[in-house]
């Protein structure tokens, strides 16, 4: 039977803290982080500031349709998708979310210093700018609300039914690419989740995995 010595036992003692410290980061961590809310779920509730320095939380909009889109205007993919033409993101603001019962709120989570990080003028300046139409821009430098959404892509998008459930989560289309050539080909699901949720059917495809440039927190 081999001796402990002292030396091994402090070895020994040593790799047991370690461990210890590790569990107790990974527990940690798991208990900050948020799942991504699935289709079929409650939508979690959240308030933010808006350019307009308004402050809006998605419990206002109780009853109608709401739209989330995460935003970075420096990332190429979120460039294809305002490119104009085709306008694929102004043209599902503007058309396909139009009305009184849909709600477009545009969110910028990335950090301060990180591509994408902009002030209210600035974010308000880029969208007059591309001709386009959120209902409210939300400004989430801490990245709370795009944590609580596991947010992980612009853009990542996710369509709210009126009572709160989550229609929709995912990424805008079908082409995972930055190339505005493939928006004509693509199928694009939140145009497709926006129809079925008017006309009060089943959304065909209520989840996809988002593509884009990582949302920088």
């Amino acid at each position: 039977m081999p001796t402990l010595t002292r030396r091994n036992l402090s070895l020994a003692s040593g790799m047991a803290a370690a461990v210890a410290l590790s569990a107790a980061a990974l527990i940690a961590f798991s208990a900050e982080a948020s799942p991504a809310p699935e289709p079929g779920t409650l939508a979690p509730d959240f308030s933010g500031t808006t350019t307009d320095g308004e402050t809006v939380s998605l419990s206002d909009f109780d009853g109608k349709t709401v739209v989330l889109e995460w935003t970075n205007d420096g990332c190429p993919f979120v460039q294809k998708h305002y490119a104009e033409p085709p306008m694929n993101m102004q043209s599902l603001q503007v058309d396909d979310a139009a009305g009184d019962d849909v709600v477009w709120l545009q969110i910028i989570s990335s950090a301060p210093g990180k591509q994408g990080h902009v002030s209210g003028d600035e974010a308000e300046a880029i969208n007059e700018g591309r001709d386009a139409a959120p209902d409210h821009v939300i400004l989430d430098p801490s990245g709370d609300i795009g944590r609580l959404y596991d947010a992980k892509t612009t853009p990542h998008m996710f369509v709210i039914r009126g009572d709160q459930q989550v229609a929709y989560a995912g990424a805008i289309d079908s082409i995972r690419s930055a190339r505005v050539e493939d928006i004509a080909k693509a199928d694009n699901y939140v145009r497709e989740a926006l129809a079925a949720v008017e006309a009060s059917e089943p959304v065909e495809v209520a989840s996809s995995k988002p593509y884009g440039c990582s949302v920088k927190y």
